[in-house]
């Protein structure tokens, strides 16, 4: 991918103990590990892996996690499918229900030499992407969205709906390109067996519809599977032609609450500065709360609630049992959680600390950019901007 309206910033002499906080801190070096423990995987199958760019929102970073740097990619906004791809990123799936007011600006992606595909699941989206493609004069390529395990949204395998929807799109002037699924449910496993089971059930939803459109005479060269616990656990990816993932790159709490990784594994955290004690009340207040956090209590369904994130020192080693109890726009309350029996850790004021957070796709979405790190380094290399708006 080349430079684009978000440039790479040129590495910076500032130490992660001197920048203002709240900042985002990404270690570049887990980041890379991350990336290449699941292509490890996807390639014992020789299936694509088509990584979902929601997560990093950061030409820099796509540079890194992207096959030969420039694609395939998903995106969840057409702002982020015009940034990737003015970088380079000409193979892009659109990954939310088309509104139709978008239509003009994925038909200027397209006719600009972007293949861009994007998704839908009932008729009248059908209809009005085929109408459009018509106006326009370009067959706007679309998938049908499958709902493999009742999370969402999609057709429901084995209605006829499938085959109407695509026939509207054959027919009428769109492109069917295929099947395309979503296994957010996997994110509620709780077992290796269970997460097996999940990415077993994803793969045949989508091949039994792709198959069922190929019977009634219609195309399907696509068949698009993915969530990150599926990802990493399926064991057989026959009849798919490619695996979507995205917070792999960074993972986060509610991965790690899921079983898919380890909180080591977790490449990014909030730098936040210790401002005040509430020592009556055990609470130590730090300058990090919701703006910089976000409102993500994702890991609260699961077996241990970690709350706003689990506070680390400066290092990156957990701080026992300390984490971030509760949140107000800009202040955070750190606290032993419930039934601890360690003692509040010595946090003066001023001291700074490193919070794992829930959710690193919300995470990232309220900030203007990463401070890049390597391992075991204080120094920020770089500054990577991330991309806001849709």
């Amino acid at each position: 991918m080349t430079d684009s309206a978000t440039h790479n910033s040129q590495a910076s002499t500032a130490n992660i103990h001197h920048k203002e906080t709240p900042f985002l801190l990404l270690n570049r070096d887990q980041l890379e590990r991350n990336v290449a423990r699941l292509r490890q995987h996807t390639d014992r199958f020789g299936v694509p892996l088509r990584p979902h760019l929601k997560t990093v929102k950061s030409v820099e970073a796509a540079r890194l996690i992207l096959t030969e740097g420039h694609g395939p990619a998903t995106v969840s906004t057409l702002k982020e499918a015009e940034v990737f791809s003015a970088a380079g990123c000409k193979d892009l799936i659109y990954a939310v229900g088309i509104a139709p007011q978008k239509l003009p600006r994925v038909a200027a992606l397209l006719k600009a030499g972007t293949d861009i595909s994007i998704i839908l699941d009932s008729l009248e989206q059908a209809h009005a992407v085929a109408s459009f493609s018509r106006e326009a004069g370009v067959k706007i390529p679309a998938l049908i969205e499958i709902d493999s395990d009742g999370h969402r949204s999609g057709v429901i395998p084995g209605d006829n709906l499938l085959i109407e929807i695509g026939k509207v799109l054959h027919n009428e002037g769109a492109e069917l390109r295929g099947i395309i699924t979503h296994a957010g449910e996997s994110y509620h496993c709780k077992s290796l067996q269970e997460h097996q089971a999940m990415a077993e059930k994803e793969r045949a939803a989508a091949v039994a519809c792709a198959e069922a459109l190929l019977a009634a005479g219609l195309p399907s060269p696509v068949v698009s599977v993915g969530s990150t616990p599926t990802a990493h656990f399926s064991q057989n990816l026959d009849g798919v032609t490619e695996v979507r993932a995205g917070v792999f790159t960074l993972f986060d709490l509610v991965m790690t609450g899921a079983g898919v990784c380890q909180t080591s594994d977790i490449a990014l955290s909030v730098v936040a500065t210790v401002i005040g004690h509430q020592r009556q009340k055990g609470w130590i207040m730090v300058d990090a709360g919701w703006m910089a956090m976000s409102r993500d209590r994702g890991t609260a369904a699961q077996a241990v609630d970690q709350r706003y994130g689990i506070v680390c020192d400066m290092a990156g080693n957990t701080l026992g049992d300390l984490i971030m109890v509760d949140v107000n726009q800009e202040h955070g309350i750190l606290a032993l959680r419930p039934g601890s029996q360690q003692n509040l850790p010595d946090l003066p004021y001023g001291s700074r600390v490193r919070i794992l957070p829930n959710h690193a796709c919300a995470t990232v979405s309220q900030h203007g950019e990463f401070s890049v790190v390597r391992d075991g380094s204080e120094e920020i290399e770089a500054v990577w901007p991330i991309i806001h708006g849709w």
